[in-house]
């Protein structure tokens, strides 16, 4: 049977590995927080190497639903490499992001998206009540004041994967190893609004975490004065403007626009412009 799918509006990147048992009940929390929306999404799954049967189970989600789709890491790459493929292959023109584990909870993907509707370009999820260990949350705490005072910004849970972010900024950043750590402060170098807004947090109930202070400590803390070194030598492509000369004039013809005018073919050869030509006024930039 051949299946016919909209143009998705909202792309869901979810990067994963090793999570067969959560991923059915996933992938439902995710259609039900958002066929009620009636927007066209997408959902992408990120096999980031997977070892167990993850690869099958996601196989028979895709075989279930058309508007899912799997995209398969060759070898296991890391969730920066994972969420890169997810933006690449994301046909929406927001994308959402969150973790695979059932921590974050699907059912606030709608508030992210209001929020957008106010005008931001990201939007980040603040875990609150966060059902982890007490070393977990204190090492996290520390973890983020460190960031933000090395990178001079402030995000209150850099941790939290659940995001939603229009696709134009996200494809305009530098993307490495770690990069996910930094997200809406590189994504605000680009010029993106941000804001942030509380999402629940829920207990793993399958699997095992995949980050510990022993495997991310000092891997984060290269990456963090990587970003600090690149926010000050970042290139502000929004500086740029181009000074339109000729279609800017008020009141000339599409001839005379199409082309200069006598009067400023002789201001180039040398000779000053007319009166008439120097009294014209100038439209807006645009910018």
């Amino acid at each position: 049977m051949t299946h016919t799918v909209a143009i998705p509006e909202i792309s869901v990147v979810i990067p994963v590995y090793n999570e067969e048992e959560s991923l059915p009940l996933l992938a439902a929390e995710i259609h039900g927080a958002l066929r009620p929306l009636g927007r066209p999404y997408e959902v992408i799954y990120v096999d980031d190497g997977s070892t167990d049967g993850t690869p099958g189970v996601l196989l028979e989600l895709a075989r279930e639903d058309p508007a899912t789709r799997v995209i398969r890491q060759r070898r296991n790459s890391g969730q920066t490499a994972a969420l890169d493929a997810g933006f690449r292959f994301a046909r929406g023109a927001v994308v959402v992001t969150l973790d695979a584990d059932l921590q974050n909870d699907p059912a606030d993907i709608p508030r992210l998206l209001a929020a957008m509707d106010d005008g931001y370009d990201v939007v980040s999820g603040v875990r609150a009540r966060r059902r982890d260990t007490w070393v977990r949350k204190a090492s996290s705490r520390i973890a983020n004041g460190v960031r933000n005072r090395l990178t001079h910004d402030k995000v209150t849970d850099v941790g939290c994967t659940l995001r939603a972010c229009r696709i134009e900024p996200l494809r305009g950043i530098p993307m490495f190893t770690g990069m996910h750590r930094f997200l809406p402060t590189l994504l605000a170098m680009a010029g993106a609004r941000k804001t942030e807004i509380p999402v629940n947090h829920r207990p793993r109930l399958h699997g095992q975490p995949k980050y510990n202070i022993s495997n991310r400590l000092w891997r984060a803390l290269a990456d963090l004065f990587a970003v600090r070194w690149m926010r000050k030598r970042w290139i502000d492509r929004r500086l740029s403007e181009e000074i339109d000369v000729w279609h800017t004039r008020s009141g000339s013809s599409s001839d005379s626009s199409a082309r200069p005018s006598s009067s400023a073919a002789s201001s180039s050869s040398g000779s000053p412009p007319s009166a008439a030509s120097g009294a014209s006024s100038r439209g807006p930039s645009g910018t």
